[in-house]
C-alpha cells in the first residue's frame, strides 16, 4: 500500500544539544507546508525543543508524546527518549550532550528498523564527544551500517549532483592501502543499484576518480590506476556497467566533466567533498546508499560558531527531509514496478 504523503514518518535524531540541530530542525518544520509533505517525529524530550523554541522564538507548535503509538499527522511529534532535565549550553563541546545525541540517534535507529518510521534524517553530531565504551563509531554511518542490512555508502546529493566514496572517514595516508578491486566493485554495485532504485535512472553512468595526481600519468606517479583502479572497472564495463573511469580529479569538476554522469566515485573523503561542497554548500545532502532503510543528514555540522545566535539556515536539513521523502517514494515505485510480470507478444 503506497502511503498518503502526511503519513509518511519522518523521524528525526537531535544531534548536538549545543549545535544547531535544534534550531534547524525547528525553522524546517515551523513552515506548516512541510507537515503536508509529512509527519516528523523528533527523537529527544519535548522539555529541550521547548527550550529551543523559546529561544529561537519560534512559532513551531510541538505535540510530546512518550511512546510512538501516540504519533499524530499534522503535529510535530517530540518523543521523549529520556526524562531527565539536561543543561543546554549552545556553542559548547561536552561529553553530556554527545551521550544525548548517541541516545537520540540509537533511538531513532532502532526505530527505522523496526519499521516504526519510515525513514531517518539526523542532525549534525561532534564525532569527538560522541565517542565512549558504548559507542565506539566514527560517525552516523557507521554505525548505520552495524545495525541495517547491506553495505553503507555515503553519498553526496544536490539535485544531479551525487558524489560518492570509495573510502570516507579512513587518514589520508591510508586510503591507498584500503583501495583493492573487490573494494572497487562492491561500491560501484551499491552506487549503480542506488540509481535505479533510489533514483529512478534505468541506466546511470558512473565516473571514477584516480587516487594519484593525473590519475597516476600512466604510471609515472604511482601505480594504484593501473593495477588496481583500470582492471575493475573494466571488468564491470564488460558486464554492462556504465562505469568510465579512472579520471584525474584535479579537473574534473572544474572542466564541468561530472555533468555529464548520474554520480561520480571519489576514492576518498576530501577528493571528493571539496567540489561537492564548494558546488552546493547549504543545499547539498549527506545520503547513506546502500541500505535496507533510508537515512539523510544536512551536508553540515554542529557549527558551534552560530549555535543559539538564531542565525543557522535551515535549507541543508529541509533538502535532507526532501530527499528523504524522494527516495521512500522512488523505493516503493522501484519495488511495485519489480513484481509486475514482464509483458509478453501475443502470438
Amino acid at each position: 500500500m503506497v502511503k498518503k504523503a502526511e503519513n509518511i514518518i519522518v523521524g528525526i535524531s537531535i544531534g548536538d544539544l549545543n549545535g544547531i540541530g535544534s534550531e534547524v530542525i525547528l525553522k524546517t518544520f515551523e513552515d506548516s507546508r512541510m507537515l503536508e509533505l509529512c509527519t516528523p517525529v523528533i527523537f529527544a524530550n519535548v522539555k529541550i525543543l521547548s527550550f529551543a523554541r523559546k529561544n529561537f522564538e519560534s512559532t513551531a507548535a510541538l505535540h510530546g508524546i512518550d511512546n510512538l503509538d501516540q504519533i499524530l499527522p499534522g503535529k510535530i511529534n517530540v518523543l521523549n527518549v529520556w526524562k531527565e532535565g539536561v543543561d543546554v549550553n549552545f556553542g559548547t563541546n561536552d561529553e553530556n550532550a554527545g551521550k544525548y545525541a548517541v541516545k537520540s540517534f540509537v533511538a531513532a535507529t532502532s526505530a527505522l528498523k523496526e519499521g516504526l518510521v519510515d525513514v531517518l534524517v539526523t542532525a549534525p553530531i561532534n564525532k569527538f564527544n560522541i565517542q565512549s565504551e558504548e559507542f565506539k563509531f566514527p560517525g552516523h554511518t557507521d554505525y548505520l551500517d552495524q545495525e541495517l542490512e547491506g553495505n553503507a555508502l555515503m553519498l553526496m546529493v544536490q539535485d544531479n549532483l551525487r558524489v560518492g566514496l570509495l573510502t570516507d572517514h579512513i587518514p589520508v595516508n591510508e586510503v591507498a592501502s584500503h583501495l583493492t578491486e573487490d573494494l572497487i566493485r562492491k561500491k560501484i554495485e551499491t552506487v549503480k543499484q542506488s540509481l535505479i532504485q533510489d533514483f529512478s535512472i534505468n541506466k546511470p553512468k558512473i565516473a571514477v576518480l584516480g587516487l594519484n595526481p593525473h590519475a597516476g600519468d600512466g604510471g609515472v606517479i604511482g601505480q594504484e590506476e593501473n593495477e588496481i583502479m583500470k582492471p575493475a572497472i573494466k571488468k564491470l564495463f564488460e558486464k554492462g556497467t556504465m562505469v568510465f573511469g579512472p579520471y584525474a580529479a584535479d579537473g574534473f569538476f572544474g572542466s564541468n566533466q561530472y555533468e555529464k554522469f548520474d554520480a561520480i566515485i571519489a576514492t576518498y573523503h576530501d577528493q571528493g567533498l571539496i567540489p561537492f561542497k564548494t558546488l552546493s554548500f547549504g543545499k547539498g545532502v549527506n545520503y547513506t546508499a546502500g541500505l535496507n532503510k533510508i537515512r539523510t543528514s544536512p551536508d553540515h555540522g554542529t557549527a558551534y560558531d552560530l549555535a543559539g545566535k538564531n542565525m543557522a539556515d535551515p535549507n541543508s536539513f529541509k533538502e535532507a527531509v526532501y530527499l528523504a521523502i524522494d527516495i521512500y517514494n522512488s523505493r516503493n515505485e522501484y519495488a511495485e514496478i519489480s513484481k509486475k510480470p514482464l509483458k509478453t507478444k501475443e502470438k
